[in-house]
């Protein structure tokens, strides 16, 4: 009796045991590959590399990316986050982040840093900005208000890299502006606080953002949390707001494409027209939206990405402020298929970006051209002299033999760089 109530037991665990599919199969494999390319994964990858996911945790990792982690949005002190750019990728192995995009508002200075860190861990960096804009409604009905819009590059980052630049040190320059312009309505609310206490709490060279005026707001005793700051002062057309020289939002969507990237829409939920802001971003070529949180799904969004054909992402917005109730990096769960999607639209547009680089420097030799693609690629601590196997070793094989290698080293094969 026992034999056979074990037995049933048995039977019934197996039946409940969920089968992977063949669009999962593909997709862990596609993801796999790719998380591992510089490691040997990218066309055909290596068996010991692999282990750990096949056979027996594939099924594991196609219902859950518990085993290789993404976080898609995350800050560190470059801008409004809390830890350097090598502390920030250490916190995020520590929490099982295998790729970690770093998305610091309005600059890409602590990508450098961020690679050579996640180099130590066997981490992938994917360069990322999240970019201020502002979407203003083409009717009279309806206000403008402030939008931020991610953008992800390849390992080697934007094309155009100059252009981009130009943007996001304009609206750094604005940021500034709007920073004064806080401190004087903060004055006249008799709430002073100092400008050389934001810019310290900022860091050299860093633009100054809400959240270290509300900071600054707490060291002076005039609130007793950054959460209050903004709530009674410091929230979107509240007593002590001020804008900054937002571009267009979609002159913003325009050119992160124009240079190489994936856009997605951040933080959709905090909008006060979703709805218009989506479908118009949508018509000017965005991308992605976020969706996901460490909550789930939220709701509402997912069904406007789907009518408007719009990738579904989702990461932590990870800032460091060790305040209860923030989301941790690596917190927010999204499944292969989610990944697979973002990476099978990603790399075609990392590709061609990478190309149009590598043949602007064959064609017109340049120090300012070289740094361009080797901003990020860290060529030299990778112990890598081969500038085109540098920057393609995340590609598989099949997106190699789209690019048309050979004559991209055919092109390059003149110069002194490639040994």
């Amino acid at each position: 009796m026992g034999n056979n109530s074990r037995s049933k037991n048995k039977c019934k665990g197996k039946s409940k045991k969920r089968k992977i599919t063949v669009e999962q199969s593909i997709a862990l494999s596609y993801v796999r590959d790719w998380v591992f390319a510089s490691s040997g994964g990218g066309g055909g990858g290596s068996a010991a590399v692999f282990d750990d996911f096949l056979p027996s945790q594939a099924l594991t990792f196609a219902s859950s990316p518990a085993q290789v982690v993404f976080d898609l949005h995350s800050h560190s002190n470059h801008s409004d986050g809390y830890l350097s750019p090598s502390a920030l990728v250490e916190r995020a192995y520590k929490q099982g982040v295998k790729v970690l995009a770093l998305t610091d508002h309005d600059t890409m200075s602590g990508i450098p840093e961020a690679v050579e860190a996640a180099s130590k861990y066997g981490m992938r960096i994917i360069p990322g900005v999240e970019i201020s804009a502002l979407f203003s409604p083409s009717r009279a009905t309806g206000s403008s208000e402030v939008v931020h819009i991610l953008a992800y590059y390849s390992p080697c980052g934007p094309s155009r890299h100059d252009e981009l630049e130009c943007l996001l040190s304009s609206i750094r320059d604005g940021r500034y502006h709007r920073a004064k312009n806080i401190l004087a309505k903060l004055t006249k609310l008799k709430l002073p606080v100092k400008w050389e206490c934001v810019a310290e709490i900022a860091g050299e060279g860093v633009a100054p953002g809400r959240l270290h005026i509300a900071r600054a707001m707490v060291e002076a005793g005039h609130v007793e949390d950054i959460r209050q700051a903004f709530n009674k002062y410091l929230y979107d057309d509240g007593p002590a707001y001020a804008v900054g020289s937002e571009p267009s939002a979609e002159k913003v969507v325009e050119l992160i494409r124009s240079t190489g990237g994936v856009s997605a829409l951040a933080h959709p939920w905090s909008l006060k027209n979703p709805v218009g802001v989506i479908s118009a971003l949508s018509d000017a070529g965005l991308d992605a939206i976020e969706v996901y949180r460490t909550d789930g799904k939220v709701a509402g969004f997912s069904e406007l990405a789907d009518a408007h054909g719009l990738i579904k992402i989702g990461g932590s917005d990870f800032h460091g402020k060790g305040k209860k109730g923030e989301a941790e990096l690596g917190s927010v769960s999204l499944s292969v298929t989610t990944l697979y999607n973002f990476l099978k639209m990603g790399q075609p547009i990392w590709c061609n970006a990478l190309k149009d680089m590598l043949l602007n420097f064959a064609d017109n030799p340049s120090n300012s051209s070289l740094e361009s693609i080797i901003r990020f690629a860290k060529l030299k601590e990778q112990g890598c002299y081969n500038l085109l196997d540098a920057c393609t070793s995340w590609l598989s094989d099949d997106e190699k033999k789209s690019m048309n290698l050979d004559e991209i080293r055919r092109k390059l094969s003149g110069h002194s760089f490639l040994r």
